[in-house]
């Protein structure tokens, strides 16, 4: 059954918003200074002030710039963290760049991979036309960091530090794409015209060694040894000579990444919690680690953050970080705009509503450094974001425990902390997880 707007009932709706009182009011208030500036609650403004009980030291923020790195500053900084406390270092930061640029050499090969095995599928399925949308981005996934430094190390970001392009990647993001589609073209092509397997291998091959060219010219050459030199906080001189990133990463991180595993809060129909999933056409290392999320209640996942934060360390995490936050007061909170009420309207959904009618996915990853608990009970939580240090305090943000609550999606535990019921889920499934779609809200990259 259709339905036509009339005249009649416009007019109707005008009349209604004329004679409302206090409407010529809103009309001027909201239209002058923005639907946000007048919904804007002082007494949330009030509550998120950044005192914690726990607050861990992690020194002064990183800056992403106009980049979508978040989630390798995110993962780096709890890395930079344990290692400025145990090597004394300050102002200390390892290189986003030279993650970004393997990631971005692997997410090529990663794309070949998927063009070629979707081959005989039609170009207007759904999954071709998610392939092609985006070939590849600057985001990420907890895992698909590890799959970086488990094959190619780390660095200091002197060592190999930011350039334009990094900083800000649009314009390699476009060049790298055009030319990736491009070769999609080439690789079906060749497919579909009866090329054999080992000359379709071939024609990847200087496909990727173009990719790589254009990488060296947009975010520098990588180095494959090296010296490094510092000053710790007390002045004094350290070098190390001949390493490697991978050397470097054994003997100064030490991480056993396979003990990080990530934690979700998905509690729509389609996922039940105690389970572990994958999705299909998420990664970035052909042949590396996968993305696995294992499914929990959010009460538990809060749990978890705290145990790792009380035993001093940060917990990478995922969350929609443009709802309900002020990017510069460094606040999130669920309650900071009183929209229902300047609108007198509903605007509620719950959580697993906003995951189904595409209202809500993780847009950005920050880390857990601190929390404040009242009687044993979180009401608050210090962010780490990597905005520079001009947002919020010096960069931290405040999260509100409700805001948690509807916004988190992701967080990176050491599996020590699991039950062992739990541990038990996630090793028995690891190897048969259950697959989502590629456009199911829990593939979205930070």
């Amino acid at each position: 059954m259709s339905f036509e707007i009339s005249s009649q009932l416009t007019d109707s709706f005008a009349y209604q918003v004329k004679n409302e009182p206090q409407s010529k009011n809103l009309m001027q208030a909201v239209g002058n200074n923005g639907i946000y500036q007048v919904a804007e609650n002082p007494d949330s403004i009030r509550a998120m002030r950044p005192t914690f009980s726990i607050d861990l030291e992690t020194g002064e923020v990183a800056n992403q710039r106009q980049s979508g790195r978040c989630w390798m500053f995110a993962a780096l900084n709890t890395m930079r963290h344990d290692m400025q406390n145990r090597y004394n270092l300050d102002k200390f930061e390892l290189s986003q760049n030279y993650t970004f640029f393997w990631d971005k050499f692997e997410k090529s090969n990663y794309f070949y991979e998927n063009v070629i095995n979707t081959a005989n599928e039609d170009s207007g399925s759904r999954r071709f036309d998610f392939l092609m949308t985006t070939p590849q981005q600057d985001g990420g996934q907890w895992d698909m960091l590890c799959a970086i430094i488990e094959k190619y190390g780390i660095v200091p970001a002197e060592i190999m530090p930011d350039n334009a392009n990094a900083t800000n990647s649009r314009s390699l993001n476009q060049t790298l794409n055009t030319k990736l589609r491009h070769d999609a073209v080439v690789l079906r092509n060749a497919i579909h015209s009866g090329k054999t397997a080992a000359e379709v291998e071939s024609m990847r091959q200087l496909m990727l060694q173009d990719i790589y060219r254009l990488l060296v010219f947009a975010l520098g050459p990588v180095p494959s040894e090296f010296d490094w030199e510092y000053l710790d906080k007390d002045k004094k001189y350290h070098r190390e000579a001949g390493l490697t990133p991978k050397t470097f990463y054994d003997k100064f991180i030490g991480w056993n990444l396979s003990d990080y595993i990530s934690i979700i809060n998905a509690p729509t129909e389609d996922k039940p919690y105690n389970q572990l999933y994958t999705v299909d056409l998420l990664g970035n290392i052909v042949g590396g680690r996968e993305v696995r999320h294992l499914n929990l209640e959010m009460d538990r996942v809060k749990e978890l953050v705290i145990a790792q934060l009380k035993d001093g360390e940060g917990v990478w995490f995922g969350s929609d970080v443009g709802k309900s936050s002020d990017r510069q007061k460094g606040i999130m909170d669920p309650d900071l705009y009183t929209l229902d009420t300047l609108f007198s309207t509903d605007f509620s959904m719950s959580k697993a509503e906003r995951l189904d009618y595409d209202e809500s996915l993780m847009t950005h990853a920050m880390v857990i450094t601190g929390v404040d608990l009242v009687d044993d009970k979180p009401t608050k939580w210090k962010v780490e974001n990597s905005w520079g240090d001009k947002p919020g305090a010096k960069g931290y943000f405040v999260m509100s425990d409700e805001w948690m609550s509807e916004f988190v999606y992701q967080a990176v535990i050491n599996k020590k902390y699991l039950t062992s019921d739990e541990q038990y889920v996630y090793d028995s499934q690891y190897s048969n997880p259950t697959i989502l779609k590629p456009w199911d809200p829990m593939g979205a990259l930070a």
